[in-house]
């Protein structure tokens, strides 16, 4: 060390630290000024049973502290296992019965001991539901209209289901007029109720698609100059607008509804929460089907307007999605019985994707928005078919969700839910073709046409069952419709 900074009393050496040191400085020595200490023993039967004793030293010594709190011992044997059943097991029944192996009464199911009641008394459950019936039969209607490939009398085929539709939806209309005149009240409390006023809007799905049908078997039945072509058109247009406006207060006043009449627990998440937000998203799909047929002036406003609502009903689902995933992850997949109504979330991209196709093309050849060349029709349609195939991947996505959670565990008994494998699918297949027709891909029409062939008999499938489940008391019964709290 520098002398300059060294004490004059003080030296330093290298020697190492001795104990004797010690000893001097403190006036003893070190090791006997060592108090009692504690020393940790190795416990008795149960380790977490250590406890603390003064004894003599040894390596694993702690210095006494006066202030410190009595010893705290755990006894194992008081400690309960921590429980195997997660919130998932606790929820899903169908795991439950899966891991005990005892099956438990399934309130799904019918009741082979139910008593017969008159039509009369069964008229009260016939349901807001039912409207998912035609929606599905005019969503067929429109897919046979829009075949790629086709043969002599396909259009005739296509023309019986749009006719078939028509019939359904006034013989639905008529049951419902006749259950709110028989039972009073009964008006209000099926929109209020927190499950049946749900299916609400599929009388405004089953409406679009009357629209979408009557453009594809009417309008074109009519030549460019005749005088019955125009009224017709002008009919589509007042139509449209009338439609817009009402699906569009349905969307807000039913959720407005929702958000403080009812309370809805995540877990029980199911895609017919989405159906309020369906009717106006479908004002798009409606507007690409008929504004290629309309007069330039009524032309863009329908285009404009269908843009709008087609993004409001896609936003929303998007949101709505994030809870869908999160339920399936949290407590599984719903009910076997009701699985089929998965398929309401291949709806809304499906939907999106040809309604973006279906309202480029009907933009004019020589369009062009601010006449400068940069944003021409050209553009647009090949931005519309770019989100096109985007969407049809997240269609295609949910739709296999769907399929392998059918046929996981398949339904037993028929609920109107069932139409949910027809519908929204039929919304997949048109945005199918529509890629394809925009590729000019033969693969993908003939795929789409396969397709097709698999949603007609899906439809006669589930109508089978439908009139099936009436025949012997499945459906229209007590507590076995939309109308109790599933």
């Amino acid at each position: 060390m520098d002398p300059r900074y060294q004490s004059s009393d003080s030296a330093f050496d290298n020697r190492s630290f001795q104990p004797e040191d010690l000893d001097g400085a403190l006036g003893g020595s070190a090791l006997e000024q060592r108090a009692s200490r504690w020393v940790q023993t190795p416990g008795g039967r149960f380790p977490a049973e250590s406890v603390y004793f003064v004894g003599n030293d040894d390596e694993r010594a702690f210095t006494l502290d006066p202030n410190a709190k009595s010893a705290f011992t755990i006894n194992e044997r008081s400690v309960q296992p921590t429980p195997d059943d997660s919130p998932r097991h606790s929820v899903d029944l169908e795991k439950q019965n899966d891991k005990n192996h005892q099956s438990s009464l399934d309130l799904h199911r019918k009741d082979a001991s139910q008593p017969k009641l008159p039509f009369g008394q069964r008229l009260r459950h016939f349901t807001w539901a039912w409207y998912t019936l035609t929606m599905s039969t005019g969503g067929v209607a429109t897919l046979i209209s829009i075949q790629p490939h086709q043969f002599p009398g396909l259009i005739t085929i296509g023309a019986i289901f749009y006719i078939l539709n028509l019939f359904f939806f006034a013989i639905v209309c008529g049951f419902m007029v006749l259950r709110f005149t028989k039972f009073p009240g009964a008006f209000k409390d099926s929109l209020c109720h927190e499950r049946e006023g749900l299916f609400f809007p599929t009388f405004w799905l089953s409406v679009a698609t009357i629209i979408t049908g009557t453009q594809k078997y009417v309008i074109v039945m009519y030549e460019s100059n005749d005088s019955m072509r125009g009224w017709m058109l002008t009919s589509m247009s007042i139509a449209f607008w009338a439609y817009v406006v009402c699906t569009f207060a349905v969307a807000v006043i039913q959720y407005s509804f929702l958000f403080v009449g009812h309370t809805y627990l995540l877990t029980k998440f199911m895609p017919s929460w989405l159906l309020p937000i369906f009717p106006v998203m479908l004002a798009g799909t409606i507007a690409s089907v008929i504004a290629a047929d309309q007069p330039l002036q009524s032309r863009f406003p329908i285009l404009v307007a269908g843009l709008g609502c087609q993004g409001l009903g896609f936003t929303v689902s998007i949101i709505m999605y994030a809870h869908y995933i999160g339920r399936l992850m949290q407590v599984g997949l719903p009910n076997r019985e009701h699985r089929g109504a998965m398929f309401i979330g291949v709806g809304p991209p499906s939907f999106t994707c040809l309604a973006f196709i279906g309202m480029a093309n009907a933009l004019p050849q020589d369009f062009d928005l601010q006449r400068d060349g940069l944003m021409d029709g050209h553009l647009l349609r090949t931005m519309a078919l770019v989100s096109a195939i985007f969407l049809w991947v997240l269609a295609m996505w949910f739709f296999m969700i769907a399929i392998i959670g059918v046929l996981h565990s398949r339904p037993k008994d028929f609920h109107l839910g069932w139409w949910a494998m027809v519908f929204p699918n039929t919304g997949f297949v048109i945005a199918t073709i529509s890629i394809g027709n925009a590729l000019q891909d033969e693969v993908i029409r003939y795929v789409g046409n396969a397709l097709t062939i698999c949603i007609v008999c899906m439809w006669a499938f589930v109508l089978y069952h439908n009139i099936r489940a009436v025949i012997v008391s499945e459906i229209m019964y007590p507590g076995r419709d939309e109308d109790v709290e599933d």
